[in-house]
Protein backbone atom coordinates (compact mmCIF):
# COMPACT_ATOMS: atom_id res chain seq x y z
CA UNK A 1 0.00 0.00 0.00
CA UNK A 2 1.09 3.53 -0.74
CA UNK A 3 1.20 6.02 2.10
CA UNK A 4 -0.85 9.02 1.06
CA UNK A 5 -1.62 12.44 2.51
CA UNK A 6 -4.35 14.83 1.42
CA UNK A 7 -4.06 18.61 1.16
CA UNK A 8 -7.47 20.22 1.42
CA UNK A 9 -10.45 19.11 3.51
CA UNK A 10 -13.23 21.03 1.80
CA UNK A 11 -16.17 19.48 -0.02
CA UNK A 12 -14.11 17.48 -2.54
CA UNK A 13 -11.28 16.92 -0.09
CA UNK A 14 -13.64 15.10 2.29
CA UNK A 15 -14.75 12.84 -0.57
CA UNK A 16 -11.13 12.01 -1.37
CA UNK A 17 -10.36 11.34 2.30
CA UNK A 18 -13.22 8.85 2.61
CA UNK A 19 -12.37 7.02 -0.60
CA UNK A 20 -8.66 6.84 0.19
CA UNK A 21 -9.37 5.66 3.72
CA UNK A 22 -11.40 2.77 2.31
CA UNK A 23 -9.11 1.97 -0.63
CA UNK A 24 -7.05 -1.21 -0.71
CA UNK A 25 -4.28 0.61 -2.61
CA UNK A 26 -3.60 3.38 -0.11
CA UNK A 27 -2.78 3.85 3.54
CA UNK A 28 -4.20 7.23 4.54
CA UNK A 29 -1.65 8.98 6.75
CA UNK A 30 -3.65 12.14 7.31
CA UNK A 31 -4.46 15.55 5.90
CA UNK A 32 -3.52 19.21 6.05
CA UNK A 33 -5.78 22.21 5.57
CA UNK A 34 -5.14 25.89 6.22
CA UNK A 35 -8.41 26.18 8.17
CA UNK A 36 -7.35 24.81 11.56
CA UNK A 37 -10.75 24.90 13.28
CA UNK A 38 -12.50 23.17 10.40
CA UNK A 39 -9.70 20.60 10.24
CA UNK A 40 -10.06 19.72 13.91
CA UNK A 41 -13.80 19.19 13.34
CA UNK A 42 -13.02 16.84 10.44
CA UNK A 43 -10.47 14.98 12.56
CA UNK A 44 -12.90 14.57 15.46
CA UNK A 45 -15.82 13.52 13.25
CA UNK A 46 -14.06 11.11 10.88
CA UNK A 47 -10.92 10.16 12.78
CA UNK A 48 -8.56 11.28 10.01
CA UNK A 49 -5.30 12.61 11.46
CA UNK A 50 -4.84 16.37 11.02
CA UNK A 51 -1.29 17.61 10.44
CA UNK A 52 -0.76 21.28 11.25
CA UNK A 53 2.64 21.10 9.56
CA UNK A 54 2.48 20.37 5.82
CA UNK A 55 6.16 19.41 5.86
CA UNK A 56 5.61 16.71 8.50
CA UNK A 57 2.75 15.19 6.51
CA UNK A 58 4.75 15.14 3.28
CA UNK A 59 7.72 13.42 4.93
CA UNK A 60 5.51 10.51 5.99
CA UNK A 61 4.01 9.95 2.52
CA UNK A 62 4.72 8.32 -0.84
CA UNK A 63 1.88 10.22 -2.53
CA UNK A 64 0.32 13.63 -1.97
CA UNK A 65 -3.25 14.30 -3.09
CA UNK A 66 -3.80 18.03 -3.71
CA UNK A 67 -7.46 19.08 -3.38
CA UNK A 68 -6.98 22.75 -2.56
CA UNK A 69 -7.89 25.97 -4.39
CA UNK A 70 -6.09 26.27 -7.74
CA UNK A 71 -3.75 29.08 -6.71
CA UNK A 72 -2.06 26.79 -4.14
CA UNK A 73 -1.55 23.75 -6.42
CA UNK A 74 1.91 24.79 -7.60
CA UNK A 75 3.39 25.51 -4.17
CA UNK A 76 2.16 22.25 -2.65
CA UNK A 77 3.10 20.15 -5.68
CA UNK A 78 6.67 21.48 -5.80
CA UNK A 79 7.09 20.93 -2.04
CA UNK A 80 5.86 17.33 -2.37
CA UNK A 81 7.88 16.55 -5.50
CA UNK A 82 11.11 17.83 -3.95
CA UNK A 83 10.49 15.30 -1.18
CA UNK A 84 10.20 12.51 -3.80
CA UNK A 85 6.42 12.21 -3.46
CA UNK A 86 4.18 11.36 -6.39
CA UNK A 87 1.41 13.94 -6.79
CA UNK A 88 -2.26 13.75 -7.66
CA UNK A 89 -3.46 17.28 -8.47
CA UNK A 90 -7.11 18.23 -8.85
CA UNK A 91 -7.89 20.03 -12.10
CA UNK A 92 -6.76 22.43 -13.31
CA UNK A 93 -3.14 21.45 -12.82
CA UNK A 94 -2.22 25.01 -11.78
CA UNK A 95 -3.23 28.64 -12.17
CA UNK A 96 -0.71 29.46 -14.92
CA UNK A 97 1.13 27.63 -17.68
CA UNK A 98 4.48 28.64 -16.18
CA UNK A 99 3.52 26.96 -12.92
CA UNK A 100 2.43 23.82 -14.78
CA UNK A 101 5.72 23.73 -16.71
CA UNK A 102 7.66 23.95 -13.46
CA UNK A 103 5.63 21.10 -11.89
CA UNK A 104 6.37 18.92 -14.92
CA UNK A 105 10.07 19.84 -14.86
CA UNK A 106 10.53 19.02 -11.19
CA UNK A 107 8.56 15.76 -11.50
CA UNK A 108 10.99 14.62 -14.21
CA UNK A 109 14.04 15.71 -12.23
CA UNK A 110 12.86 13.83 -9.14
CA UNK A 111 11.60 10.77 -11.07
CA UNK A 112 8.06 10.89 -9.68
CA UNK A 113 4.68 10.51 -11.35
CA UNK A 114 1.88 13.02 -11.45
CA UNK A 115 -1.78 12.74 -12.37
CA UNK A 116 -4.34 15.49 -12.88
CA UNK A 117 -7.92 15.03 -11.69
CA UNK A 118 -9.79 15.20 -14.97
CA UNK A 119 -12.30 12.80 -13.51
CA UNK A 120 -14.60 12.57 -16.53
CA UNK A 121 -11.99 10.39 -18.27
CA UNK A 122 -13.07 7.76 -15.75
CA UNK A 123 -16.80 8.30 -16.21
CA UNK A 124 -18.27 4.85 -16.97
CA UNK A 125 -20.44 6.30 -19.78
CA UNK A 126 -17.36 7.55 -21.63
CA UNK A 127 -15.55 4.26 -21.03
CA UNK A 128 -18.53 2.29 -22.39
CA UNK A 129 -18.73 4.34 -25.59
CA UNK A 130 -15.04 5.12 -26.17
CA UNK A 131 -14.42 2.29 -28.67
CA UNK A 132 -17.30 3.56 -30.84
CA UNK A 133 -15.75 7.03 -31.21
CA UNK A 134 -13.36 6.65 -34.13
CA UNK A 135 -12.88 9.85 -36.12
CA UNK A 136 -15.34 12.54 -35.02
CA UNK A 137 -15.65 15.57 -37.29
CA UNK A 138 -18.05 17.60 -35.17
CA UNK A 139 -18.29 17.61 -31.38
CA UNK A 140 -20.80 19.48 -29.27
CA UNK A 141 -20.60 19.67 -25.47
CA UNK A 142 -22.83 21.34 -22.90
CA UNK A 143 -21.72 21.53 -19.28
CA UNK A 144 -24.23 23.54 -17.28
CA UNK A 145 -24.41 23.85 -13.52
CA UNK A 146 -26.55 25.60 -10.95
CA UNK A 147 -24.75 28.40 -9.17
CA UNK A 148 -22.38 27.38 -6.40
CA UNK A 149 -19.90 29.92 -4.99
CA UNK A 150 -17.40 27.13 -4.34
CA UNK A 151 -15.91 27.26 -7.85
CA UNK A 152 -15.97 30.98 -8.55
CA UNK A 153 -12.30 31.58 -7.71
CA UNK A 154 -11.56 30.80 -11.38
CA UNK A 155 -13.40 31.45 -14.69
CA UNK A 156 -16.03 28.90 -15.71
CA UNK A 157 -13.60 27.67 -18.36
CA UNK A 158 -11.22 26.41 -15.66
CA UNK A 159 -14.02 25.30 -13.36
CA UNK A 160 -16.24 23.36 -15.79
CA UNK A 161 -15.29 23.58 -19.47
CA UNK A 162 -11.80 22.21 -18.89
CA UNK A 163 -13.32 18.75 -18.34
CA UNK A 164 -14.63 18.75 -21.91
CA UNK A 165 -11.43 20.28 -23.27
CA UNK A 166 -9.46 17.38 -21.79
CA UNK A 167 -11.87 14.75 -23.16
CA UNK A 168 -11.80 16.25 -26.65
CA UNK A 169 -8.00 16.52 -26.69
CA UNK A 170 -7.77 12.86 -25.66
CA UNK A 171 -10.00 11.79 -28.57
CA UNK A 172 -9.12 14.07 -31.51
CA UNK A 173 -5.70 13.11 -32.89
CA UNK A 174 -4.88 16.37 -34.62
CA UNK A 175 -3.16 19.68 -33.86
CA UNK A 176 -5.41 22.68 -33.23
CA UNK A 177 -5.87 25.20 -36.03
CA UNK A 178 -7.78 27.95 -34.23
CA UNK A 179 -9.67 28.84 -31.06
CA UNK A 180 -12.49 31.40 -30.86
CA UNK A 181 -14.56 32.11 -27.78
CA UNK A 182 -16.78 34.49 -25.87
CA UNK A 183 -17.46 34.77 -22.15
CA UNK A 184 -19.80 36.78 -19.96
CA UNK A 185 -19.59 37.82 -16.30
CA UNK A 186 -22.99 37.63 -14.63
CA UNK A 187 -22.48 37.09 -10.90
CA UNK A 188 -18.76 36.48 -10.41
CA UNK A 189 -15.70 38.62 -11.04
CA UNK A 190 -14.73 36.20 -13.81
CA UNK A 191 -16.88 34.81 -16.69
CA UNK A 192 -19.77 32.59 -15.58
CA UNK A 193 -20.87 31.62 -19.10
CA UNK A 194 -18.56 30.71 -21.98
CA UNK A 195 -18.75 29.33 -25.47
CA UNK A 196 -15.75 28.17 -27.47
CA UNK A 197 -15.17 26.88 -30.98
CA UNK A 198 -12.05 24.81 -31.51
CA UNK A 199 -11.02 23.93 -35.06
CA UNK A 200 -8.51 21.15 -35.68
CA UNK A 201 -6.21 20.81 -38.69
CA UNK A 202 -7.90 17.54 -39.69
CA UNK A 203 -11.20 19.41 -40.14
CA UNK A 204 -12.83 18.44 -36.86
CA UNK A 205 -14.75 21.23 -35.11
CA UNK A 206 -15.65 21.24 -31.41
CA UNK A 207 -18.25 23.59 -29.99
CA UNK A 208 -18.19 23.84 -26.19
CA UNK A 209 -20.62 25.63 -23.88
CA UNK A 210 -20.24 25.99 -20.12
CA UNK A 211 -22.34 27.84 -17.57
CA UNK A 212 -22.38 27.90 -13.77
CA UNK A 213 -25.60 29.92 -13.48
CA UNK A 214 -27.98 27.51 -15.15
CA UNK A 215 -31.44 26.57 -13.87
CA UNK A 216 -30.53 22.89 -14.17
CA UNK A 217 -27.45 20.69 -14.32
CA UNK A 218 -26.39 19.22 -17.65
CA UNK A 219 -23.25 17.38 -18.76
CA UNK A 220 -23.70 16.09 -22.29
CA UNK A 221 -21.34 15.64 -25.22
CA UNK A 222 -22.19 14.46 -28.72
CA UNK A 223 -19.72 13.13 -31.27
CA UNK A 224 -20.64 13.11 -34.96
CA UNK A 225 -18.66 11.04 -37.43
CA UNK A 226 -19.15 9.53 -40.88
CA UNK A 227 -20.79 6.32 -39.74
CA UNK A 228 -22.12 7.13 -36.28
CA UNK A 229 -23.45 9.62 -33.77
CA UNK A 230 -22.44 9.04 -30.16
CA UNK A 231 -24.23 10.83 -27.32
CA UNK A 232 -22.85 10.70 -23.78
CA UNK A 233 -24.65 11.94 -20.68
CA UNK A 234 -21.95 12.29 -18.05
CA UNK A 235 -24.49 13.21 -15.38
CA UNK A 236 -26.85 10.24 -15.75
CA UNK A 237 -23.94 8.02 -16.83
CA UNK A 238 -25.70 6.80 -19.96
CA UNK A 239 -24.85 6.68 -23.64
CA UNK A 240 -26.65 6.22 -26.93
CA UNK A 241 -25.09 5.34 -30.25
CA UNK A 242 -26.75 5.81 -33.63
CA UNK A 243 -24.95 3.87 -36.35
CA UNK A 244 -25.40 4.45 -40.07
CA UNK A 245 -24.45 1.86 -42.68
CA UNK A 246 -24.69 1.74 -46.45
CA UNK A 247 -27.61 -0.48 -47.34
CA UNK A 248 -27.23 -3.46 -49.62
CA UNK A 249 -30.36 -4.84 -51.26
CA UNK A 250 -29.19 -8.30 -50.24
CA UNK A 251 -29.16 -7.47 -46.53
CA UNK A 252 -32.16 -8.35 -44.41
CA UNK A 253 -32.01 -5.46 -41.98
CA UNK A 254 -33.93 -4.73 -38.79
CA UNK A 255 -32.79 -1.11 -38.69
CA UNK A 256 -34.60 1.99 -39.89
CA UNK A 257 -34.13 2.82 -43.58
CA UNK A 258 -33.49 6.40 -44.69
CA UNK A 259 -33.42 7.53 -48.31
CA UNK A 260 -31.86 10.83 -49.44
CA UNK A 261 -32.84 13.02 -52.41
CA UNK A 262 -30.52 11.06 -54.70
CA UNK A 263 -32.31 7.82 -53.89
CA UNK A 264 -29.42 6.43 -51.81
CA UNK A 265 -30.59 4.28 -48.94
CA UNK A 266 -28.85 3.88 -45.62
CA UNK A 267 -29.58 1.77 -42.60
CA UNK A 268 -29.86 3.47 -39.19
CA UNK A 269 -29.89 1.50 -35.97
CA UNK A 270 -29.48 2.27 -32.29
CA UNK A 271 -27.24 0.86 -29.58
CA UNK A 272 -27.14 1.45 -25.85
CA UNK A 273 -23.84 0.02 -24.60
CA UNK A 274 -23.91 -1.41 -21.11
CA UNK A 275 -22.53 1.10 -18.64
CA UNK A 276 -20.94 -0.48 -15.60
CA UNK A 277 -21.61 1.14 -12.24
CA UNK A 278 -18.48 2.64 -10.74
CA UNK A 279 -17.15 5.57 -8.74
CA UNK A 280 -15.11 7.71 -11.13
CA UNK A 281 -13.21 9.52 -8.35
CA UNK A 282 -12.21 6.25 -6.71
CA UNK A 283 -11.23 4.84 -10.10
CA UNK A 284 -8.96 7.77 -10.94
CA UNK A 285 -7.25 7.61 -7.54
CA UNK A 286 -6.71 3.86 -7.72
CA UNK A 287 -5.62 4.10 -11.36
CA UNK A 288 -2.86 6.43 -10.19
CA UNK A 289 -1.78 3.90 -7.55
CA UNK A 290 -1.57 1.19 -10.22
CA UNK A 291 0.53 3.48 -12.43
CA UNK A 292 2.98 4.06 -9.59
CA UNK A 293 3.14 0.40 -8.59
CA UNK A 294 3.62 -0.74 -12.20
CA UNK A 295 5.97 2.11 -13.15
CA UNK A 296 3.63 3.25 -15.92
CA UNK A 297 2.62 6.69 -17.16
CA UNK A 298 -0.76 7.66 -15.62
CA UNK A 299 -3.86 7.74 -17.83
CA UNK A 300 -4.16 11.51 -17.27
CA UNK A 301 -0.58 12.61 -16.72
CA UNK A 302 0.85 16.05 -16.01
CA UNK A 303 1.32 16.76 -19.71
CA UNK A 304 -2.39 16.13 -20.31
CA UNK A 305 -3.17 18.60 -17.55
CA UNK A 306 -0.81 21.13 -19.13
CA UNK A 307 -2.38 20.79 -22.59
CA UNK A 308 -5.92 21.19 -21.21
CA UNK A 309 -4.83 24.31 -19.31
CA UNK A 310 -3.08 25.66 -22.42
CA UNK A 311 -6.26 25.46 -24.52
CA UNK A 312 -8.37 26.75 -21.63
CA UNK A 313 -6.07 29.76 -21.40
CA UNK A 314 -6.38 30.37 -25.15
CA UNK A 315 -10.16 30.36 -24.74
CA UNK A 316 -9.98 32.84 -21.85
CA UNK A 317 -7.61 35.06 -23.85
CA UNK A 318 -10.20 35.13 -26.67
CA UNK A 319 -12.84 36.79 -24.48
Amino acid sequence: MLNIGVFGAGHLGKIHLKLLNDSKYYNLIGFHDSDRLSSIEVQDKFNYKFFESPEKLIKKCDVIDIVTPTDSHHKIAIMAIKNKCHVFIEKPISKTLNEAEEIIKFAKLNNVYGQVGHVERFNPALIASRSHIQNPMFIESHRLSEFNPRGTDVPVVLDLMIHDIDIILSIVSSPIKSVNASGIKVISASPDIANARIEFINGCVANLTASRISMKNMRKTRFFQRDAYVSIDFLSKSTEIVKINDLSSKIDTKGMILENAEGEKREVYFENPKVLKSNAILNELESFAKSINNNQIPIVDLNDGYLALKIAQKIIDSF
